[in-house]
């Protein structure tokens, strides 16, 4: 069933509220950074940044498992990097160059890491939705106590897979957990102008899966809120659903001129900023430092100047191998390249 949003509960545990700091900013510097890069034309293409969604993916990676799957979208930087691919391999994929971590090939919507399990990055609008429920199916029948968590935005729901996913995964009680980020806008389009229902938990507990709601904009609560799906997910509970109520501080992607969001309410939400809610709760407990948040900050950027350096060493594909991985060559007579 649908549930009213979530609240931490407990005591903030000072190492673990700063490590959740230090999670968020790596996302920020990183996303910052990329904005950079592509003003300076050192990365091209489409750039989407999570700048303002950094609660969600620091809360709920941090319940999973390394042999947990995760899936993402086409804004999906934050989670590759606290997923374990290194910021280096992060920025050199959007720079084309071979030391990316697909090569060079998938740029900034389509990064990919199997060491660490994180199966895209998807420029497809719900075009994960029915991957992770084929990565649970594949656990389930193979008896693996493994859960795929699956981030998309709230415009997903309007399309087909939404549903055809969300009722596979209950007809057949799979290990997935879906992770609605809903901020607000699929590209410029509001949420109320293309769903009669807004409210997504809603929707997904009509597939009789539980569902509930949390404040995306507050990590304690997101990570709280994850665990208890995670949990009851891997211990056979089915499928569970997250409507993550978060918002983006920039526009969609680079390209967008942001004409459709009035700008008093971009700044409410800036009140809200979960990097500046985190540090002000730990430093009303007395367990954050001026000096400690300087080194968090350091930490972070130095992470992110290192990334930048590997990248801009890297080297682009050679002219001779842009024809690789096109198709699939196997031996055996009619198997031959493009059979």
């Amino acid at each position: 069933m649908s549930g009213p949003l979530a609240a931490p509960a407990g005591p903030l545990d000072p190492v673990h509220g700063r490590h959740l700091l230090l999670q968020m900013l790596r996302i920020r510097r990183l996303e910052e950074k990329c904005v950079e890069l592509y003003s300076a034309a050192k990365i091209r293409g489409f750039l989407h940044v999570y700048i303002g969604e950094e609660a969600v993916a620091a809360g709920v990676l941090e319940t999973l498992a390394p042999e947990d799957a995760v899936v993402a979208t086409y804004r999906e930087h934050g989670h590759a990097l606290l997923r374990g691919v290194s910021a280096g391999a992060i920025l050199a994929e959007m720079y084309g160059h071979v030391q990316g971590c697909c090569r060079g090939r998938g740029g900034s919507m389509h990064l990919f890491d199997a060491a660490t399990r994180f199966y895209g990055g998807n420029a497809i609008v719900a075009g994960g939705l029915p991957l992770a429920v084929g990565l649970a199916l594949a656990d389930k029948l193979a008896g693996r106590s493994r859960v795929t968590a699956c981030f998309f935005g709230e415009g997903a729901v309007a399309e087909g897979e939404f549903h055809e996913s969300l009722n596979l995964a209950a007809l057949w009680q799979l290990p997935v957990l879906f992770c609605c980020e809903n901020n607000l806008y699929a590209m410029g389009t509001a949420l109320g102008r293309s769903e009669s229902q807004t409210d997504m938990a809603l929707k997904a507990a009509g597939y009789e899966i539980a569902a509930w709601a949390v404040d995306g904009m507050d990590v304690l609560a997101v990570e709280e809120t994850a665990r208890r799906a995670v949990d009851a997910v891997r211990a056979g509970g089915g499928p569970h659903f997250l409507e993550l109520r978060t918002y983006r501080f920039r526009a969609h992607s680079m390209f967008d001129p942001e004409r459709y969001r009035d700008k008093a309410e971009v700044a409410r939400w800036l009140e809200r900023d979960p990097i500046t809610l985190l540090r002000a709760s730990l430093e009303a407990a007395g367990q954050l430092t001026d000096a400690d948040w300087q080194q968090l900050q350091a930490d972070a950027e130095a992470e992110v100047a290192a990334g930048v350096e590997f990248a801009e060493a890297g080297t682009p594909e050679p002219l001779e191998d842009l024809t690789r991985f096109v198709y699939s060559e196997r031996s055996g007579p009619g198997t031959g390249r493009g059979s």
